[in-house]
């Protein structure tokens, strides 16, 4: 019985994840098949690690010319998918979220052009959207069935509708959901699958020093209006004093692409430019400790290390927020990631 497994993917981080999902639970599939629907992943994709990869144009962002341009471009990505894929038994199809066109079309038009008598449908990690849930609302389920009238025109389009959570969680379609370490989440415990961190143990991470080393996340403060100008030379002062306290031997900052002034920056870090996208960047590399303010690579740092490294915020008793609710909801997004606000007491060398 053959099996192939398909990721649709729109961020490093679900690029990431599938890659693992790949290589460790669904290493029985005969044919792994990649599906990118993101133009700026293309610079991250490894044609070598998997059996077939191609980008997939989104439909109502990059229709067919001329009428019917999104109907169209829907039938020709199913047919372009069925081509990667092949004659197969079972088909595993993963993506972050069920609840659009682009993708469920493929819930029982691929099955159907591949001739496969199985499909299962699991749900891969997207960060900090995967930590709740979004109830469709009756409008939205009520607009899926609008969506299942293509299959008067076309068969193949035959909309699967479902309740619950929008991405699909609750469906009977899915069997399985991918969730990340460390990260709490509010999917049905029978169904959820933990990966390990996403860096990478091999390359850069293995091959550089194993001294201690941290990673200061730079953003436009000050100059985006999210600090006083006389705050920010105290701020990164703090900064820097607190990692030589905890003993980082080495300090590599990456700033954001409008950090012009690198305002966290302080005489001894070491600039980084990657030319790839942060997450696959950072997935290569080993810290110890990643220190920012309030930007989300924080975030990011969190769900691609787990609890091998330490995530801090700096700065939450001076930065600015637009209101106490703003400030309420990312500090609650923040804790439940596992960042932490407020730095223990600096200790020695570990």
């Amino acid at each position: 019985m053959s099996t192939v497994a398909v990721y649709f993917v729109a961020s490093p981080l679900q690029y990431l994840a599938a890659r693992q999902i790949a290589q460790r639970f669904e290493a029985q599939a005969q044919r792994q098949v990649l599906v990118w629907y993101k133009p700026g992943l293309a610079p991250l994709v490894r044609a070598e690690d998997w059996d077939a990869a191609a980008y997939m144009p989104w439909p109502r962002w990059e229709p067919l010319p001329g009428p019917f341009g999104a109907h169209r471009r829907l039938c020709a990505n199913l047919r372009e998918v069925a081509a990667l894929v092949g004659r197969c038994d079972t088909l595993h199809l993963h993506s972050a979220v069920f609840d659009t066109e682009a993708i469920n079309y493929f819930l029982r038009g691929l099955p159907a052009a591949c001739g496969a008598t199985t499909m299962r449908a699991r749900l891969l990690p997207d960060g900090i959207i995967s930590i709740r849930r979004y109830p469709l609302s009756r409008v939205k389920r009520l607009a899926q069935y609008a969506r299942k009238l293509r299959r008067l025109v076309t068969p193949a389009l035959d909309y699967w509708c479902f309740s619950g959570d929008r991405t699909g969680a609750d469906a009977p379609f899915c069997d399985r959901i991918y969730v990340l370490p460390g990260l709490p989440h509010e999917y049905q415990a029978d169904r959820v699958v933990t990966l390990a961190p996403l860096a990478s143990r091999h390359g850069q991470a293995e091959a550089a020093p194993q001294v201690p080393r941290a990673l200061v996340v730079g953003q436009p403060l000050a100059g985006a209006g999210l600090l006083d100008e006389a705050d920010l030379p105290g701020l990164s002062a703090e900064i820097r004093q607190w990692l030589q306290a905890r003993g980082m031997q080495q300090v590599l900052y990456k700033g954001h692409p409008k950090d012009m002034r690198r305002e966290l920056w302080q005489a001894g870090y070491d600039v980084v430019e990657p030319g790839e996208p942060l997450e696959s960047w950072m997935a290569s590399q080993r810290f110890d400790i990643v220190v920012g303010v309030r930007s989300s690579a924080l975030l990011f740092a969190k769900q691609i290390y787990g609890d091998q490294t330490e995530v801090h915020a700096f700065g939450w008793d001076r930065v600015k927020f637009k209101s106490a609710n703003e400030r309420s909801a990312m500090e609650a997004a923040f804790r439940s990631c596992g960042v932490l606000l407020a730095p223990p007491p600096a200790a020695g060398p570990r």
